[in-house]
């Protein structure tokens, strides 16, 4: 089991949103926030981690749990820009909020992915309702798993408990690796 400290959510920091205005983690206090890193071209992505990010935008209240899909492009930099992703969204006929990591190196890793430590795509975050990172997770996690921790989360009206998740598997996308 996978357990995460709650300490304070970097703010992310965002190039370009679609399907949503600006969204900042400070304006969403009071909700869950759930983060899915991807990439586009990312094979455990597109099978399993936005998929997964549709059902839980289906199935949670909208004013309860904001789903945020967070394209963090950390290769193949040149294929994966907000160009093709804006067809990329339409044709998955993906309608939740879709952020665009901001790149300070054109070539590297973002800056929201550095400063959530992330390892690569997919990864999971849940942000509490106030506004505490509660899990961190690279690699899918089950859809049983990651309700029960979201409920969890929206149970505790003072959010002093602390989400546990499985371990996941499956593809993944790794900072300096292959994805597979």
């Amino acid at each position: 089991m996978t357990t995460m400290t709650a300490a304070t959510a970097p703010e992310l920091d965002i190039a370009r949103w679609f399907n949503s205005a600006p969204l900042s983690l400070a304006d969403l206090r009071g909700r869950v926030v759930v983060i899915g890193a991807f990439q586009m071209l990312c094979p455990g992505c597109v099978a399993e981690s936005l998929p997964q990010l549709r059902r839980i935008h289906e199935i949670f209240p909208g004013d309860a749990v904001t789903v945020i899909g967070l394209h963090s492009v950390f290769e193949h930099h040149a294929a994966m820009t907000p160009v093709s992703l804006e067809p990329f969204l339409h044709e998955y006929r993906i309608a939740w909020p879709v952020a665009v990591d901001r790149h300070d190196d054109p070539a590297g890793v973002p800056v929201t992915m550095a400063r959530y430590g992330l390892r690569g795509t997919p990864s999971l975050l849940l942000i509490d309702r106030q506004g505490r990172l509660r899990l961190h997770r690279f690699g899918h996690v089950p859809d049983l798993a990651v309700g029960a921790a979201i409920q969890q989360l929206l149970d505790e009206g003072e959010g002093k408990g602390v989400a546990v998740v499985a371990e996941g598997g499956g593809e993944s996308c790794a900072v300096g690796g292959d994805c597979g």
